[in-house]
């Protein structure tokens, strides 16, 4: 086969298609502090500065090898947006909210006055967009760029608080299902933007993981939701979900995703099974055991049984900590490229 650029290999793969190799992908951050040294792109900058963002984004493929670039490193650009309270300035992790608007239950649960002009016009969600076309100016066609949104579950965490929210799902369902539909609009409107920046693909975040909730609030709550959202999307989108989610993926393939990226706590064969060739799949390298505390030859062998299983897309189950080797990282490219 004719050898194909990365970005050729990595959309080929989110289609079933036949690739010249495995692709090597960054879903979600990958972010390290040698990457950030040697990009000169760091903490808390490449959060809040586009030109910083899109030069960290950049060396995953200029220096680590990836098929991809995804340039951002946090899950708050959009609830920045929403009215959350996010530290941008800390230099030692990645940000999250520290203010949930809607854990009081005299808020109203509603969209920012102004949506949806004055949410693109935040600062933080510019950031990401900005970022987008500096990568595609930067690569063109040979490298798939890969966007990022928050859908209305983690939204919903976001906003909410997580233990405010799941109880919730128990106790008040209407006021959750109130708080899934209102937020319903913001990934779709993310996503179009940057698709329209440059993206070629979307990682769409859903937090409906097996260490919090049932598969069946999944198919309840949510799956109508996807099924309803997705295809609103003009781009092929990733689902991220973390933790346990074997007992879901049979939901997650009806949604609309093309791809689902997973986590190492779900086997590589179990989860190519419940995919059933509906649904791609993505991820499943270990982060905490493997990528950051293993060595460059047991990466390649995790890497290695991911592919041997069937998995159409090697990365790192999530976002990476900021401590992982390089070599470590590398590892997973010459898994892919069989070095």
């Amino acid at each position: 086969m004719v050898r194909m650029t990365s970005r050729q290999r990595f959309l080929a793969a989110l289609r079933g298609q036949h690739v010249d190799r495995p692709p090597a992908a960054t879903i979600v951050s990958a972010a390290t502090c040698e990457l950030m040294d040697m990009a000169g792109a760091h903490l808390p900058e490449v959060n809040v500065e586009p030109e910083a963002m899109a030069a960290l984004a950049a060396a995953t493929h200029e220096v680590m090898g990836f098929d991809t670039v995804m340039p951002i490193f946090s899950v708050s650009q959009e609830a920045t947006a929403l009215g959350c309270q996010v530290d941008w300035d800390d230099d030692k992790r990645l940000p999250t909210p520290v203010s949930h608007p809607w854990a009081d239950r005299a808020a109203e649960i509603r969209l920012p006055d102004g949506f949806p002009a004055s949410f693109l016009e935040d600062r933080y969600v510019r950031c990401a967009l900005e970022a987008i076309r500096l990568l595609k100016r930067r690569f063109g066609d040979e490298v798939a760029i890969i966007g990022k949104v928050m859908g209305p579950w983690t939204l919903s965490y976001h906003l909410y608080s997580v233990q405010e929210f799941l109880y919730d799902t128990l106790m008040a369902p209407e006021r959750v299902r109130l708080s899934l539909r209102t937020l319903a609009p913001v990934p779709v409107l993310v996503a179009r933007a940057q698709v329209e920046a440059g993206a070629d693909a979307i990682c769409w975040g859903d937090h409906a993981t097996g260490d919090l909730v049932r598969a069946t609030m999944y198919r309840d709550f949510l799956l109508p939701l996807h099924q309803e959202l997705v295809p609103q999307v003009p781009a092929p989108v990733i689902l991220h979900c973390c933790g346990p989610t074997a007992d879901r993926i049979r939901y997650f393939r009806q949604a609309g995703f093309a791809a689902f990226h997973f986590e190492s706590q779900v086997a590589a064969e179990t989860a190519v099974a419940e995919a059933a060739g509906m649904i791609r799949l993505a991820g499943n390298i270990n982060n905490p055991t493997t990528l950051l505390s293993g060595t460059p030859e047991q990466v390649r062998a995790e890497a290695q049984r991911a592919i041997a299983a069937g998995v159409d897309i090697i990365a790192p189950e999530c976002a990476v900590p900021l401590q992982t080797p390089l070599a470590n990282m590398r590892a997973i490219v010459e898994a892919c490229a069989g070095t």
